[in-house]
This record gives C-alpha cells, sequence and structure tokens, in this order.
C-alpha cells in the first residue's frame, strides 16, 4: 500500500513540474464565489486525499464534483484515526485544487478511531497519543495558514491512567480542564510553532446538550481557537440515536453566534448519514442558510466526487409541488447532462437546495425569535427543548448571554445554572417585562429553605415531584369557564404525562390547563411581579409530546409568548416559523402531507408584554391561511 501511494505521489509531483512554473505559481484569490450569499466548501478525509494524488482520479472526481455542486473551497484532510497523509501528498492535492482556482484549508480529525460504531478518542494520559496529537497539527500547519479540526476534538477514554489523574474530580470536570490544556499545549501551540499565521477553527458537533461531560468547554474553548464551527447534520429525527429535531440545523448556527465576544461562527457543516429520504438532506442545507451562515461545509467528497446515485427514499409526497422535487432536478439534469454516464448523485441534491436558498436569502434580514438563555456548559433534564419549540411554530433565538434587554425572554432547566439567575429574573420583571420559565427551570431553581435562591421568593409555585397524565385541555384567562382546546370535541386526545405543580388560587393563574379525571392542573400559569408578568410553562415528561398535544395547546401558549411579535403561526408540529427583522419570515413544514396554516399579524409598540395590561387579544389581528406543500418552506415579506 506503501508503495503503490509512493508510486502515485511521485506520478503526480512529475505531472505538476511538467504542467510548467504558471501551475505552480501562487494562485489569485477567487473574486467571487458560485453563490450570493455563503461560500461553499467540501471537507476530503485523509484516505481520500492520498487518492486524489493521482492527477487522472483527481480530473474525474472534480469535474463530477464541480458540474453537480458548484464549491468555492476544500479542506484537505492529513490526519484521521492513526492515519496520516505525508507531505508530498498533501501538497501535491493542494497545489491541484488551487490550479483550479479553489480556495484550500486544512482538516484534522484528533481521533483514534472507533470500536464497533463507538467513538474511539485519544486517550490525553498516554505519551504516544499527546505526540500523535502534537504530530497532527504540526503537519497541518505546515501546509496551511487556515485549519479546521473536524468534531472529535473530545475526551472518552477511562483508561487506568485517566481514572488515576481524575482523583476525585468528577468526570465532567476533569475532562474540561484537560481538555482545555490541550486546546493549548498539543494543539494551538505545536501548530503555531510550525507556522506563526495558522488560524485554528474549532468544529463542535450537533449534541451540545452534553458538550462538557466530554470535555467541550463552550466556556472558555471558543475565545482560545481563532474560530469555531457549527456542526448542522440533524439527519433523520426518528431511526438515529441522537433524536436530534429538525429546527437544530438552524438553531445551533444561532446559538454558537453567542459564544465569542466577536459574534462569529465559522458556517455550518452537514453529511449524507442516516437520511431515509433526500428532501431531508435538502432541508438541513436550507436550515443552516436560513440562520445566516456564511460558509456550508459538505462533508465529505465521496458523495459530492464519486459515481454512486443518490437514493431518493420512500417519499409518499413524490409527485406534489414541493420546494424539492427531486423528480424534476434529477429530469433537468439528465437533459442537461444527455452524455452522462454516472447517475445523480448526493451532489446534485446538495447543488439544487443550495441553488434554492441563495435566491431568497436576500429578502431575509437578520434572524430574530424568543430570545432563550443557555449559559455555556449547562446541560439539563430539558435535553434539547428549544428545538423542540422551534419544531412547533415557536422561533427561538437560543443564547448564551443572559438577553437583558428583550421585552420577553424564556429561560428553561438550562437557565439555572447561572447562579444569580433568579436576581436577574427579578430585574426583568420590575422593569415591567414578561419572563418565561419552565418547570424544569422551578424544579431547578426552588429551595424552601433559601429565600435569597428559591424560586418561592418570586412566585409559591413548587414541583411536587408527582407526574400526572392529563389528556384534555383548556384555555381561560381569569375566572370563569375555559374553552376546549380539542381538535376534535368527541375524541379525547392521548395521555401525556406532565410534572405536577402547585400553585396557590388566585395568586397564580392557569391560563392553560389541562385535566385528568376530575382534576386540573396548570400547562401554563401566569404571576403578576413588580410591573411585570411571570409566566410557567410546564413542559411534558417526555418534551417529544409537545407534538402529541393538540395543535390548539400551543397555539396558545405562543398568543402568549408571542404576544410582542409582529407574526405567528397556528399549525401542527412539525412546522417551522423563521423571522427578520426586516419583517420577512419563512414558514417551513417538515410534514409529509400539505398542512394548512393559519397566519397571525398583529401591530405591536415594543414597550410592553401585552399581557401586563390586558389579555394578548385579537383586537388588532389579522389572520390569513396559506398552504405549505409536505417538506417544503414559503417566504412572505412583512
Amino acid at each position: 500500500m506503501r508503495k503503490s501511494l509512493a508510486r502515485q505521489t511521485a506520478a503526480a509531483l512529475a505531472f505538476l513540474a511538467v504542467a510548467g512554473n504558471a501551475m505552480l505559481a501562487p494562485i489569485p484569490a477567487q473574486a467571487a464565489g458560485h453563490y450570493k450569499h455563503f461560500k461553499t466548501a467540501i471537507y476530503i478525509p485523509v484516505n481520500v486525499t492520498q487518492s486524489l494524488v493521482d492527477p487522472q482520479v483527481f480530473e474525474h472526481q472534480f469535474a463530477r464534483a464541480m458540474s453537480q455542486v458548484p464549491f468555492d473551497k476544500v479542506y484537505i484532510e492529513g490526519y484521521r484515526d492513526n492515519h496520516f497523509a505525508s507531505d508530498a501528498e498533501i501538497e501535491a492535492v493542494k497545489r491541484q485544487f488551487q490550479a483550479k482556482g479553489i480556495e484550500v484549508a486544512g482538516g484534522v480529525t484528533l481521533a483514534a478511531g472507533g470500536f464497533n460504531g463507538q467513538f474511539m478518542t485519544f486517550d490525553y494520559e498516554s505519551s504516544r497519543d499527546r505526540d500523535t496529537c502534537k504530530r497532527a497539527m504540526a503537519l497541518m500547519a505546515r501546509h496551511f495558514d487556515h485549519v479546521i479540526l473536524d468534531d472529535f476534538t473530545f475526551y472518552t477514554s477511562k483508561s487506568d491512567a485517566d481514572i488515576k489523574a481524575k482523583g476525585k474530580r468528577t468526570w465532567t470536570d476533569y475532562r474540561l480542564a484537560t481538555m482545555r490544556k490541550v486546546s493549548k499545549d498539543l494543539i494551538i501551540d505545536p501548530a503555531r510553532a510550525v507556522n506563526k499565521n495558522v488560524k485554528i477553527v474549532i468544529k463542535y458537533p450537533n449534541w451540545y446538550e452534553h458538550f462538557e461531560g466530554l470535555g467541550f468547554d463552550l466556556a472558555q474553548q471558543p475565545e482560545m481557537f481563532d474560530g469555531i464551527y457549527a456542526g448542522t447534520e440533524t439527519r433523520d429525527p426518528v431511526i438515529t440515536d441522537q433524536l436530534l429535531q429538525q429546527y437544530e440545523s438552524y438553531n445551533i448556527i444561532r446559538y454558537y453566534e453567542t459564544l465569542r465576544k466577536d459574534g462569529k461562527n465559522g458556517g455550518g457543516w452537514v453529511d449524507t448519514y442516516s437520511i431515509r429520504y433526500v428532501d431531508r438532506y435538502a432541508e438541513q442545507l436550507w436550515d443552516t442558510m436560513l440562520a445566516k451562515a456564511p460558509e456550508i461545509t459538505l462533508f465529505n467528497w465521496h458523495p459530492a466526487a464519486q459515481d454512486t446515485p443518490a437514493e431518493a427514499g420512500a417519499r409518499p409526497w413524490a409527485g406534489q409541488d414541493t420546494s424539492f422535487n427531486w423528480d424534476r432536478i434529477v429530469a433537468d439534469w439528465k437533459a442537461a447532462n444527455p452524455d452522462a454516464t454516472a447517475p445523480p448523485g448526493w451532489g446534485l441534491a446538495a447543488g439544487a437546495a443550495l441553488k434554492q436558498i441563495d435566491a431568497v436569502l436576500d429578502q431575509l434580514g437578520n434572524p430574530t425569535g424568543i430570545p432563550t438563555y443557555r449559559p455555556a456548559n449547562s446541560s439539563s433534564a430539558e435535553d434539547f427543548l428549544p428545538n423542540y419549540l422551534g419544531n412547533v411554530g415557536i422561533p427561538i433565538a437560543l443564547t448564551a448571554r443572559f438577553p437583558q434587554d428583550a421585552q420577553t425572554i424564556l429561560l428553561t432547566q438550562a437557565s439555572a445554572a447561572d447562579p444569580d439567575i433568579l436576581d436577574k429574573v427579578k430585574r426583568q420583571l420590575e422593569a415591567g417585562k414578561a419572563v418565561f420559565v419552565t418547570s424544569g427551570f422551578v424544579k431547578a431553581t426552588q429551595d424552601p429553605k433559601r429565600k435569597d435562591r428559591g424560586f418561592q421568593d418570586l412566585v409559591e409555585v413548587y414541583a411536587t415531584g408527582n407526574q400526572v397524565l392529563l389528556n384534555d385541555y383548556y384555555n381561560g384567562y381569569g375566572a370563569g369557564n375555559g374553552a376546549s382546546l380539542r381538535d376534535d370535541p368527541k375524541v379525547a386526545p392521548r395521555d401525556v404525562l406532565f410534572p405536577e405543580l402547585h400553585y396557590f388560587t388566585n395568586d397564580a393563574w392557569p391560563i392553560i390547563r389541562g385535566v385528568a379525571g376530575a382534576r386540573g392542573f396548570p400547562v401554563l400559569l401566569m404571576n403578576r411581579y413588580s410591573k411585570g408578568v411571570l409566566y410557567i410553562l410546564s413542559i411534558p415528561s417526555n418534551i417529544g409530546d409537545l407534538y402529541s398535544m393538540p395543535p390548539g395547546v400551543m397555539n396558545s401558549v405562543k398568543t402568549y409568548l408571542m404576544a410582542d411579535t409582529p407574526v405567528r403561526i397556528e399549525a401542527p408540529a412539525g412546522v417551522s416559523l423563521f423571522t427578520y427583522d426586516n419583517g420577512a419570515y419563512v414558514i417551513q413544514s417538515f410534514r409529509d402531507t400539505p398542512t394548512t396554516v393559519k397566519v397571525v399579524k398583529h401591530a405591536v409598540d415594543g414597550k410592553a408584554h401585552p399581557a401586563a395590561e390586558t389579555v394578548p387579544g385579537t383586537s388588532r389581528d389579522t389572520v390569513s391561511e396559506v398552504v405549505i406543500p409536505p417538506h417544503s418552506f414559503r417566504v412572505y415579506k412583512g
């Protein structure tokens, strides 16, 4: 194998020499990319790097990739899973791309392979692994001024050496401390010792709720590195182990933009894994771009450049006029490429999706949403809750900084990781603002023995520890009868398990309540404090049951939560709303059938939450209906 690679490298270098000095001369930076609003990059794993040394392989695959998904940049990987490319191989491939006018950067995956699909990171108590890490970084810095770390810069090892080094610390504390040192001593410093100009970007993956347990430190690392990047691959929300919800492809970009002082996130990163139908791939690319990511990276070169087909998958909506009409895309491509011998591939799917979203981005301002506070390194039992809320039509602006300037904010159980959170809540309420907290937040902050910290100092509501099955729902602002929130009055909704919240009648008001048997329980509680309004939203014990309740329940929640926003939607779960500061908005459906969506617009003055004076009403509302096809999005001007 090594002799074969050596021969390929020698042949490639000879080819470059024969091509003349013009090919070896510095290539000027590209004047403009292939898309107006973002740059498109493709990541090349180390084994592909080595195969592309052969000029014939390179030319064939380059033409295939560029014909389907025009790209501006490549990340050329030199190390992954104990496998190195040589200096000559990296340089040969780098120069071939430069000759085509493609921007080049380095990539490295600091991992030690896997075991039956389970990821294995370096053991940073091992001198061999530490040396491998330093060697990999020095290698990439020799060839590139810009290097990205694929998202394996975390720590899973529990070797005897790790156990001894951890001592009495928790695994989280040990790994965070270790990876801070690793970031500086084994990654940044060895690279800069070779190339003082190198910029190192750390790519964070999609499972942000669990980062600190594996050593990813969102509190300190983002400023240690020269930049950060977001994994926006949500893949399939049913068959994958993480069950990431579609909205996260948008939401995670917004969150990562709040981690650094400069407010920058380098881009989003999507792969083709675990996708049951081709539209799911397109949706991830669209949602990354709807968050205004400046760059999209496609992982990886194989599906973009090889002659394998993209699998359409089971698509009951095939034949309908959806946003991503794969049959039409394929037909148009075949008509334009009558002599093509290879079938349409994943590159064509990416190219079509990116062209679609690029065409509408100039209509959209800066993204907006309900500010939702998630301090860095704050895992909670309400795993990924903001993404579920996004999937029921609530636009979320997830932030690592407390949103003190907002008129309405949402605090989840993760927000309670801020030791000063209750003081901050009080200041918001004293300023006449609205604060929504979840039942998980109440549970995390309640402490009757500490009045300076306990949630009961705001309102005497507490989580009893009991759970209740609710199967009917009513709204109602004050004393009196409530209106049913069922879809069909004759059909009871399915049972949903909720945590029980205890409150004092006439102190806190259940403006949305669930019913089981002869008892009622609050789903949305309201309490006035100082000049503001405090709301408590009870979250189902299984967060996914937000989708199981009648749509009217979350539509009623949105009446209050979005009372000071100019537009909201009423729709079943699986329909998202993206809003922008120029009044434009996007409605996207992840559902398999056409969906009728009510669009509610109302005038707001931006001075105070309307519920501070009266019920968020319909007097100024205008309601219209639109039909969104399956797995499609529509853009609307304000």
